[in-house]
């Protein structure tokens, strides 16, 4: 949030009626909220981006779609996703899913760390100075 302040950029929060909160109303934020359906802040996301936006998502589908849209996609660890890894990020994805449909099982991710922070907010930063 402090990112879209200093480059003056709106930032637009998506998330579901059972996430309500009024802290980014407090904050000066936009939140857009949608209904407790799956995939109603995708199509939400989706509806809304338009090329050269910049969407937080850790979800490698809706990725590539706003890639699709000329829009820029970053994981909440600061990875960017583009037309190089995506393919690749979608076919792990797809693999990983099949596992578990036939009963393995797979490791969560790590706790977040404050490192983890300061390299999303890096990451962030140069995109937004790129473009």
């Amino acid at each position: 949030m402090e990112i879209s302040q200093k480059y003056n950029i709106e930032a637009i929060f998506v998330c579901s009626l059972s996430h309500y909160s009024n802290y980014y109303e407090k904050h000066g934020l936009n939140p857009v909220y949608v209904d407790n359906v799956s995939q109603s802040a995708d199509l939400a996301i989706i509806n809304r981006a338009r090329e050269g936006d910049i969407v937080v998502t850790g979800d490698y589908g809706l990725a590539a779609i706003i890639l699709s849209k000329g829009a820029f996609a970053v994981s909440f660890d600061g990875k960017l996703f583009d037309d190089n890894n995506i393919d690749e990020l979608l076919a792990k994805r797809h693999e990983t899913l099949k596992s578990l449909r036939s009963g393995g099982r797979v490791k969560g991710p790590a706790k977040r760390s404050a490192k983890d922070d300061e390299e999303f907010l890096c990451s962030l930063e140069r995109l937004i100075k790129i473009i």
